[in-house]
């Protein structure tokens, strides 16, 4: 094969190692989603308690997390101060324990197909904090783009057939703290130089997660447990469970590491209609007319967001490669003139 043949190849293996990342993550993703669903919905497992099997999760991956990397060093911990952890780390443990807790108990009182048209708010959250915490700049453009995503939502809100009012809230609340911790990664984390994989990650933060949940565990879902004394823990539902929620971080890891930030969003579109789809059409979850119009409005500016968030980074790109030359000739011109300076200083001597 020529040269030419050669590079098509190469950029053929590309893209197919980059759908099939997208498509680990899909499928990982709608597999714990589904999963929790099936686990907390009162018609099908029926086990309500959402902070419970939050902990688990926690429990299971802080575990496998402390084995990869004290037991069999597969990735090495990362240098950390006792202050940078408390004043990182455990802030951003919080808003991840408070953002899980939410969104588990949202599928207790909502259909999967209606928390995937909330969960479109997702952009517009960590934009506005963004602007509020000084992370980003305010545009009146991309803000008319946030109110036309918050617009759609609201129509399929209207438009929600099993609509609840407390549901919504939890969902919100869990939008928001979640938006609230990615803006934080990036001021108390990223800004610092520190990056964390997910197993780093889950090492740190997991064991936060776990310590935060226990006290309102103690308080609200502990008394309604002992109550329930006779139920049996199912190891093989959980333990499955937790096996997909560790792995579905592991999913992210590679994709945002081989791919990109932006390819995830994306393909999270994709994951969402999927996502309702199966909830139509397998969990036969009432999605009516008007959900679908307000879902589409707010799909529309989500990819019209995306767009110009890889139009940016084009952008950026583009202007980093022009200033390389510029670099390199100002380079040859402090050259040029150190040498005519150097043969000056010789004649002068001579």
């Amino acid at each position: 094969m020529g040269k030419g043949g050669a590079l098509s190849e190469g950029v053929v293996r590309k893209i197919v190692v980059s759908y099939t990342y997208v498509a680990i993550w899909i499928f990982l993703s709608f597999t714990v989603i589904v999963f929790n669903k099936y686990i907390l919905d009162r018609k099908m497992f029926n086990w309500p308690f959402p902070i419970s099997l939050t902990m688990i999760h926690m429990a299971f991956c802080s575990s496998i997390a402390y084995l990869l990397v004290r037991v069999f060093r597969v990735v090495e911990p990362v240098s950390m101060s006792r202050d940078l952890y408390l004043r990182s780390v455990v802030p951003i443990g919080a808003l991840y324990s408070l953002s899980l807790w939410f969104s588990n108990s949202a599928y207790i009182y909502l259909s999967v197909s209606f928390i995937q048209m909330l969960k479109a708010l997702m952009p517009v959250a960590v934009y506005s904090i963004g602007v509020l915490l000084k992370k980003d700049n305010f545009k009146s453009d991309t803000m008319a783009n946030m109110v036309s995503i918050s617009i759609g939502v609201a129509i399929a809100a209207y438009g929600e057939a099993k609509f609840d009012t407390w549901g919504v809230v939890l969902q919100l609340g869990a939008v928001a703290f979640e938006a609230t911790r990615l803006v934080m990664i990036q001021i108390l984390l990223t800004s610092k130089g520190i990056t964390l994989n997910p197993i780093t990650s889950l090492y740190y933060v997991a064991p936060c997660c776990l310590v935060f949940l226990s006290v309102p565990w103690i308080f609200v879902e502990y008394p309604l447990l002992r109550e329930t004394s006779s139920f049996h823990f199912d190891f093989w539902i959980f333990g499955t469970n937790s096996l997909c929620a560790f792995a579905l971080n592991l999913a992210v890891f590679l994709l945002v590491g081989k791919t990109s930030a932006l390819t995830m969003n994306v393909a999270g579109v994709v994951k969402d209609w999927l996502l309702i789809a199966f909830s139509w059409s397998v969990i036969k979850d009432v999605v009516t007319p008007v959900n679908l119009l307000g879902y589409g409005v707010a799909f529309l500016g989500v990819a019209y967001y995306n767009h110009a968030k890889l139009q940016a980074l084009k952008a950026k790109e583009a202007q980093k490669k022009a200033g390389q030359p510029d670099e390199e000739a100002g380079r040859l011109l402090d050259n040029e003139k150190e040498g005519a300076g150097n043969e000056r200083k010789n004649e002068s001597e001579t």
